[in-house]
This record gives structure tokens, sequence and C-alpha cells, in this order.
């Protein structure tokens, strides 16, 4: 059994941060990712620099990528974002539509349907361009501003995203950490029924301390299907509106929990463990991650 594993501290882990990390620090975390075996990072995002200034060096750190063996992918909210992605020789793009309208508004300044309308507009210029395409749902598991998300609704916008544009995975994202395994459950029927055949990947974060019970949850049900798992180096992220945020679940513990429960992940652990003091010292504070203080069992692993 084998699960695929999305690094996404460059983009998602530093975006929220108070303190900019300069490009030097962000291409030496990329660099110890890449050597523990993580093929697949999200590695910035192409926003607004004045809404996202921890990543306002998108094109720097992507002109100094090391090329051939990882998939690059870049965060896009539009045509110009797209454009952006393009120019800087990113390998796939993850398009965000947040399922209620509140939220949608305060994070890209359109409702729900204006985001699927985007999506659409972005997925066929994106694969003219020869890029994979991920549409993310976001708060699929519960909004800040409304509350509780139905099952119902995000079965809407996932048929909503898929009805002209068929995304080359489709993605579940518990945006501020609200989610337990029933909801992971409960969605990945909705993959199954809507978006058949689509590989899935799951974001979750740990605010509630439930985002490891979700990821080997969803990990479990997938299967023989193609699954992947977000997660970033250190635990560290989160969302600006989610209150309390503790960050996104961390890569080294997941690796281990997976590895110990029997599937590959072709990341070796080892490489990861001292990023979580790297990060702290960079950061000014101590990431969430829990592996790299009790260190793998067995100890000589």
């Amino acid at each position: 059994m084998s699960v695929s594993i999305v690094e996404v501290s460059p983009r998602d882990g530093l975006q929220n941060e108070a303190v900019p990390v300069p490009t030097a620090d962000k291409l030496a975390l990329i660099d110890t990712l890449v050597a523990g075996g993580v093929r697949r990072i999200e590695c910035t995002s192409f926003v607004n620099p004045r809404r996202v200034p921890q990543l306002a060096d998108a094109e720097e750190v992507a002109a100094r990528l090391p090329r051939g063996t990882v998939s690059w992918i870049g965060l896009v909210l539009n045509e110009r974002g797209l454009d952006r992605a393009v120019a800087a020789g990113m390998d796939e793009v993850n398009v965000v539509v947040v399922a209620t309208d509140t939220f949608s508004r305060r994070n890209q300044a359109v409702d729900t349907a204006g985001g699927v309308a985007a999506w659409h507009r972005i997925a066929g210029q994106a694969r003219a361009a020869g890029l994979r395409t991920t549409v993310t749902i976001a708060a699929a598991f519960g909004c800040p501003f409304e509350g509780e998300v139905s099952v119902d609704r995000v079965r809407e916008v996932t048929a909503d995203c898929l009805a002209a544009a068929r995304p080359d995975e489709l993605a579940f994202a518990d945006t501020i950490g609200v989610g337990v395994p029933a909801q992971v459950r409960a969605l990945a029927g909705v993959a199954a029924a809507e978006a058949p055949g689509v590989p899935l990947r799951w974001h979750f974060h740990n605010t509630r301390n439930t985002g490891y019970a979700n990821a080997i949850t969803a990990a479990d049900l997938a299967g023989d299907h193609p699954v992947a798992l977000d997660s970033s180096a250190g635990g560290i992220g989160g969302c600006p509106f989610a209150p309390d945020a503790t960050g996104n679940i961390a890569t080294e513990d997941l690796v281990y929990l997976l590895g110990r429960s029997g599937y590959d992940t072709g990341v070796d652990v080892g490489p990861l463990l001292p990023l979580a003091a790297r990060l702290g010292g960079l950061l000014g504070h101590e990431v969430p991650g829990q592996l790299a203080r009790a260190g793998v069992f067995p100890a000589d692993r």
C-alpha cells in the first residue's frame, strides 16, 4: 500500500507566519525535503504579494528550484496567478474553491460560484499549458463564519467544479481544523459519486488534534486507489481565519504514522527530523510537530 505525500510547508506553512523567512532559508528547507524523498512540493503561491507578503519572492524561489525529480506545485486563484505559475515553470497548479460564500468572499473576494467559474477558466488554460491541475474544495469540513458545512453543500460544489472541467486531482481541505473521521468517510463518498476515477487528495489541519486520525482514515479508505495527503514540516502553518490554530499535520509525524501502519510513502523520516529545530529558530517559536522531540521507534530505524 502506498500514499503520496504533498509537502506544503514552503507555501501553507510559511504564508501566515509573522516573521518573513528569507528566500535562501526557504530553498534550504526545500533542499532538505527533497533529500528526504519528498517528490511533490507546493513550493509557493502566485497571489497578490501585498496580501501574502511572506510569499512575495515566488518567482525567485521558482527560479532556484532543483529540477528533474520533484513535481513543483504553485497555488493560484486567478488567471494572473496562472500566468505567473506557467512563466515560473511550475509542473502543477492548485486552485482553491471555498465551499461557503462568506469565507470565499473574505479569502478571494468572490462568492463560491465565482470561485467555481474561476476554476473552470484556469483549468482549461492550465491544461493547454501542460500543467497538472488540482481543485481544492476549501472549508469542506467547517467554516469559521457560517459554521457547519453540510455534505450536501460539498457535494454541490464538487459537482459544479467538475461540470465543465475535470481536474487531474480533487482535494478536500479541513481549512480550520474542525474535521473528524466520520466526515472523511462522508466526503470520500462524495468523491466516489461525483468524481469517479479522479485521484483524491486531503488537506488536514491539526487545530483540534484530529488531523492524524483524519489522515489515517483517508489512507485506509483509499484501498488500491491513488491518494495523497498534504503535510507540513514541523507542523507549521494554519489558516488566518482559524482562531488559535496550531498548524498543519507534521510531515515527519505523518510519515512515521503511515510507515508504522504499513504504508509506503517513499519518504525517509530521518533527514526531516532536524527541520523542527531549524524552523523553530527561523520563526521564533516552537513548532507543533512531536516526532523530532520523541524520536522514531525503534530507535535504530
